[in-house]
């Protein structure tokens, strides 16, 4: 389970959020809202170690020793897609995708490659270069990354929907569902209504969170 305390962050002189305090248990989803410039995305950065919390602190609380550790010390797999795809226009799509793998440790073999890219129907692009694709397609790319990912315990989109047709967003939809029902978990931003069969939907307001 993964555990924020008392998290605060500011930029410059202003708190974007104080007081953020959540907990993602195996199988659950998390859906972090509020406004633009709430801090959203700071958030997301700060739960998969990329931004330094101003107060509070961050833990995963296993079933083995120890109890309960920071999580930038504890080893725990995730897969973090951010708003921003990540790719690379000169590289082709099966070789960003395969970049993109490596980078996070995923696997990048060849078959997995073009069966990740299958599963999110991109496959008949995967020989053309990046700077050709339309946005939804790009995301489609990046986010063929959650069929590489079926290891990682969390998965952290930021805006995971964002240009995605609505074909888009129902492959999209059945990876995080599968992904839940292997006891996975979710945290992520949406300003798009989630519509996921069978799955319990906790929400976090930044906006309601005293600041």
């Amino acid at each position: 389970m993964l555990t924020a305390e008392q998290l605060a962050f500011r930029r410059g002189d202003e708190w974007l959020f104080q007081n953020v305090n959540f907990s993602v248990r195996p199988g659950q989803l998390l859906w972090l809202r509020g406004q633009n410039g709430r801090g959203k995305t700071s958030l997301l950065r700060i739960i998969v170690g990329l931004t330094p919390p101003d107060h509070g602190a961050l833990r995963w609380t296993t079933t083995t020793p120890p109890e309960a550790t920071d999580a930038t010390d504890a080893v725990q797999p995730l897969t973090y897609i951010s708003h921003t795809n990540g790719l690379k226009d000169d590289l082709t799509v099966s070789e960003s995708l395969h970049f993109l793998a490596q980078l996070h440790g995923q696997d990048s073999s060849p078959d997995s490659i073009a069966k990740a890219l299958r599963q999110l129907s991109i496959h008949h692009r995967s020989n053309l270069p990046v700077r050709t694709l339309s946005q939804g397609q790009r995301r489609r790319v990046a986010l063929a990354r959650l069929a590489l990912g079926q290891d990682a315990s969390l998965w952290v989109l930021d805006e995971p929907f964002d240009t995605l047709d609505q074909d888009g967003i129902h492959i999209v939809n059945s990876l995080i569902e599968a992904h839940l029902a292997r006891q996975g978990s979710v945290i992520l931003t949406s300003h798009l209504p989630l519509n996921l069969s069978g799955v319990q939907i906790n929400t976090l307001d930044l906006h309601e969170v005293s600041a």
